[in-house]
């Protein structure tokens, strides 16, 4: 879908950020959950999803609300990016999206539906919630199912979206489990 893409406006010399993103089309939301996972997934001192789980919830936020394609603040979306830029970071991302395409295929359009797919989008945004609550041992659990169900949005494949939801449900109970131990611990030392 990148490269289709970029082959569309390879006689521009420059797109925006904004425009890049429409193109991509429902598509948008699976690329820019995956790209906001990967940073969430880079070893960070404990409370850094504070920040970086912000642009997750934003995502979310507008997969639930059921927008189009993912909008960013007009002064991110006016970013020019170069064509030729643009090609090399597609070309880079080639070897990765070539082993995607192995496992994923579109399978399961009904997970796709306006309706459903603004379900999936509530379920990410409380997964997104989960990852943002600083609490040790349960950070990557959100950020790996928000990854898995990314994959899924961007290949269409509603296997490997509903393979990540199950993920999302179980990190939710994880963190709420963390934090009601905290909880108790936090009472029974106080009382």
């Amino acid at each position: 879908m990148l490269l289709q893409v970029i082959r569309d406006h390879q006689d521009a010399q420059e797109m925006s950020l904004g425009t890049f993103l429409e193109q991509l089309g429902d598509r948008s939301f699976g690329w820019a959950i995956l790209l906001a996972c990967l940073v969430n997934l880079l070893p960070l001192p404990p409370g850094a999803t504070l920040i970086t789980a912000i642009p997750l919830l934003i995502f979310c936020t507008q997969l639930a609300l059921g927008f189009s394609s993912v909008r960013l603040p007009q002064r991110l979306a006016r970013i020019r990016i170069s064509g030729g830029a643009m090609r090399r970071i597609v070309l880079r991302l080639r070897p990765i999206s070539r082993r995607l395409e192995r496992i994923a295929r579109p399978r399961l359009p009904a997970v796709f539906q306006p309706r459903r797919e603004q379900l999936i989008g509530c379920l990410l945004l409380l997964v997104a919630l989960a990852l943002f609550v600083p609490l040790p041992l349960s950070g990557w659990f959100p950020a790996i199912s928000l990854f898995v169900t990314s994959i899924g949005l961007v290949e269409r494949d509603g296997v490997i979206v509903l393979t990540g939801a199950v993920a999302g449900i179980f990190s939710i109970a994880l963190t709420v489990f963390v934090a009601a131990s905290i909880l108790i611990g936090a009472n029974s030392l106080l009382h």
